[in-house]
């Protein structure tokens, strides 16, 4: 008896659809997002030695930091520096008081072979009275110089990245006010203004 074999269906060989939506979204997402364009339009994958160099020059653009930190040490000691010759301008140094022991000494030989009180009193101790008012007052303008700079040093050079620190600005304006004030007092003083010399009272007789 003849038997016809029965068809059997082959799942493997059924076909997807070509056009299935979700497909088609995946193998989009899929693509290489480095890839560029090229000139007859096919896609060009980005070269990585390019990628490579474009960040270092964005590291080189970006500031160093201890760079900044040494510039911030500097500011900060300049003004340390201008606060403190102020404070001796104001209270007098050694080489104010050798310079007025200089003068009283070349006073004391120049009147040792007889002269009046009056010139005495000048050359002892108004020359020494001078000198150490002449010393105090080039503390008190070294005091406002380096003041002045601290505080003029950010408007000037390579824009900084980051502000000046409150606290070196607070010190440099403190130097440059004991400069001003130690400049008022020598010049009064170098002057006379505050104290006049001694004045000797003539001889009775």
């Amino acid at each position: 008896m003849n038997t016809t074999p029965s068809k059997t269906t082959d799942l493997s060989k059924t076909a997807a659809p070509a056009d299935d939506p979700e497909k088609s979204t995946a193998d989009a997402v899929t693509e290489d997002t480095t890839a560029t364009a090229g000139p007859d339009g096919t896609p060009v994958a980005a070269d990585p030695f390019d990628e490579a160099l474009g960040e270092a020059q964005h590291d080189d653009l970006e500031p160093d930091a201890s760079t900044e930190a040494r510039h911030g040490v500097g500011a900060g000691a300049t003004a340390v520096v201008s606060a403190a010759l102020g404070i001796v301008a104001l209270t007098g140094a050694w080489s104010g008081r050798v310079a007025a022991e200089r003068e009283t000494l070349l006073g004391q030989i120049q009147t040792a072979g007889g002269s009046s009180a009056a010139q005495q009193i000048s050359e002892i101790y108004g020359d020494a009275w001078h000198a150490t008012a002449l010393v105090n007052g080039v503390f008190a303008v070294l005091a406002l110089l380096v003041g002045a700079f601290v505080l003029a040093r950010p408007a000037f050079g390579t824009p900084a990245t980051r502000p000046q620190p409150a606290w070196i600005r607070a010190v440099a304006l403190a130097g440059v006010a004991l400069g001003t004030l130690g400049v008022l007092i020598s010049a009064g003083m170098y002057f006379d203004l505050f104290l006049s010399l001694p004045v000797a009272g003539t001889p009775a007789g």
